[in-house]
């Protein structure tokens, strides 16, 4: 089989030559120019044939075009800090403009998509979306989002409008440009950073308007970034995968099996395990996951992007622990 068609597969609920793996990272030497993020994405997966390619670009990518401004210092996850917010004030929600989604930044990474198509025609593609109130969240800041949430909805909710726009275009630009799907992350489906309440005015509406925008989608997949989060909230989304930090928070896999019925991604600690146990302890990890789920409807990933330093041999030992070579 294909690592297509494995994915599919496994979507379907059933069992195919082998399970599905893949796992993900940033490339931060690489991410700020369309050719070079598309070769340092082809050539990661040429190395690993992993089952779908998830293209990683800048963590803050979307902001660019909206004076959201970061850099990079070198640290394990590669990603980049932020050093300036466009928002700093309720009144500069209404200043967010509409964007081009075919220029700029987003025109940047809808370049690279077709890069990586053209060059890895038969892999499942998967374009990172990031859903409109973790952007909201980046171009204001943390505890500012949840002042202005609790403080100056009517604003907030002026400019969760205007990103809702943007987002949901670029998430269909990203399927004309060659994408076979789309991983939607969201960073606010938290009770550590606000109430089930808050998340379903603030979040799920504006969610829910984007991966419609993305119905053409093969693949669909949510991820429920950090610990505590809203699993049983988010169910019900219109995705074909969940992925999240099964090793961290709960619910584990073979609890968010009975309570979803689509496809688990997940099964190994990406901190704790893969950065920094053996190769058997990797294996030893994985196919105790799959035990969890009986090996049906679920990818093998990690909770979120993988370390930019993981030794070879420790990837390696987690895809010969699904039988891949």
């Amino acid at each position: 089989m294909t690592g297509r068609e494995r994915v599919l597969a496994a979507i379907r609920g059933e069992v195919g030559d082998r399970p599905p793996i893949a796992l993900w990272r940033h490339f931060p030497a690489h991410d700020q120019r369309a050719e070079t993020m598309a070769q340092a994405h082809v050539e990661f997966q040429r190395r690993w044939n992993w089952d779908l390619l998830k293209v990683t670009p800048a963590a803050s990518y979307f902001g660019d075009d909206w004076g959201l401004r970061a850099g990079y210092k070198p640290n394990p996850a590669g990603v980049r800090h932020i050093t300036d917010r466009p928002v700093k004030k309720p009144a500069d929600w209404a200043h967010l403009r509409a964007l081009d989604v075919t220029a700029g930044a987003y025109g940047r990474e809808l370049h690279a998509l077709r890069l990586i198509g053209e060059a890895l025609p038969q892999v499942l593609i998967l374009a990172t979306i990031f859903s409109p109130l973790s952007i909201a969240r980046k171009l204001a800041g943390d505890q500012a989002l949840i002042r202005y949430l609790r403080e100056n909805p009517e604003a907030l909710h002026a400019g969760l409008e205007v990103i809702t726009d943007v987002t949901a275009r670029f998430a269909g630009e990203t399927l004309a440009a060659g994408a076979d799907g789309v991983f939607f992350a969201t960073q606010c489906a938290t009770t550590a950073y606000m109430t089930v309440e808050e998340y379903e005015e603030y979040g799920r509406p504006y969610d829910l308007r984007v991966l419609d925008a993305a119905s053409a989608a093969d693949v669909r997949m949510l991820h429920i970034h950090g610990t505590e989060i809203m699993f049983d909230q988010l169910t019900d989304y219109p995705v074909d995968i969940v992925n999240w930090h099964d090793r961290k928070t709960p619910p584990s896999l073979r609890e968010a099996a009975e309570r979803f019925s689509g496809c688990l991604a997940g099964g190994i600690d990406e901190w704790e395990t893969l950065a920094k146990r053996t190769p058997e302890e990797i294996a030893a990890e994985v196919r105790e996951a799959l035990a969890q789920t009986d090996g049906r409807r679920h990818l093998v990933a990690a909770g979120c992007v993988i370390p930019i330093d993981v030794p070879e041999d420790r990837l390696q030992a987690a895809r010969s622990a699904v039988g891949a070579p």
